[in-house]
């Protein structure tokens, strides 16, 4: 029996390592099928579409198709910097992508701290739900909430007006200049800080009970732990995230910014996804499209690589996504 009992690791020893890669995926083979899909979808819609970034650099035509398309080298590039647009494009891309950092991503951080230290259960639920349901209003909806809410007749700000004895019109702030970006973010900020708070409440959930404890036991008050306990468990998550907000830096969403442009804010809405529909695709430059888009990546992916360093560095290596 000891012979035998020894003759099975020697066998299993001898295996080879693409035996023992097969025997384990024939154990769990149920989860590599979950991946196919998956995989299929990232094959079909993530790499198979950088087969066509070369247009970037080409005088597409759908006639001609890709390949047979003159090369025309750095054109684009040069068409969009010889553009007068250019500059105040990108400043109103970046100013925007900024604001809203600053305003909006403390703002979930402070919420999921709220919603972790409260212990009336009936009141985090309804926070956490109250704050989600607006994640799931469409851009159409919210931009015709905001039409609504800062109409000068039947809006609410009207209203207000009325209630405190003022019935002279209020201004249009939907339709001033210097309104647009502080209307575009706080919505925005609204519309996402519940949604944005599940990954913290997540992290939050995985805070050792026994750090809570030993605070106690040194007379730490509730906010205290939540500064020197809470806060500082969750900074890893709280840096990937800011590092992943700074990959998109040069990414301002096109849907609601469309559709809040208008001639009177031109000058201050017009970003480089707008200016990438109206100009490349609209036109049917696509070549041009591309190029711009194929930039805003570059960039974005700089920015990730550049704030995942100094998050490095300020952290002696210890917060970051490599």
């Amino acid at each position: 029996m000891s012979a035998s009992s020894t003759a099975l690791p020697v066998s299993a020893n001898r295996l080879t390592k693409g035996q023992k890669t097969w025997i384990n995926f024939k154990k769990s083979w149920r989860l590599h099928l979950l991946m196919v899909l998956p995989m299929l979808y990232y094959v079909l819609f993530e790499a198979l579409p950088l087969y066509g970034l070369q247009i970037a650099f080409r005088d597409y035509s759908p006639a001609d198709g890709i390949m047979d398309s003159a090369w025309i080298g750095l054109k684009h590039y040069i068409d969009f910097f010889s553009d007068w647009e250019w500059s105040n494009i990108v400043v109103n891309t970046v100013s925007i992508s900024l604001y809203s950092i600053l305003a909006g991503f403390p703002i979930p951080v402070l919420l999921a701290l709220f919603i972790h230290v409260n212990q009336k259960k009936v009141l985090k639920k309804l926070t956490q739900n109250v704050s989600y349901i607006p994640h799931f209003i469409s851009t159409v909806v919210m931009v015709g909430l905001l039409q609504q809410l800062f109409h000068t007749q039947y809006g609410v700000l009207a209203a207000i007006y009325r209630l405190f004895g003022n019935y002279n019109s209020p201004p249009d702030l939907f339709y001033l200049k210097s309104s647009f970006r502080h209307i575009f973010v706080w919505s925005g900020v609204w519309q996402n800080m519940g949604w944005s708070t599940i990954v913290y409440v997540a992290a939050l959930s995985g805070v050792s009970q026994e750090l809570h404890e030993a605070a106690k036991i040194d007379g730490a008050s509730r906010f205290r732990r939540v500064l020197s306990v809470d806060l500082p468990a969750i900074l890893p998550t709280v840096s990937i995230m800011l590092i992943m907000r700074f990959g998109s830096i040069m990414s301002v969403g096109y849907e609601k910014v469309y559709l809040m442009q208008h001639s009177m804010n031109i000058d201050v809405s017009e970003v480089i996804s707008t200016y990438v529909y109206k100009r490349g695709i609209s036109a049917g430059r696509q070549s041009y499209g591309t190029a711009i888009g194929l930039m805003n990546s570059v960039i974005n992916s700089g920015m990730v690589i550049l704030v995942n360093l100094i998050a490095g560095w300020l952290s002696d290596g210890e917060a970051g996504l490599f």
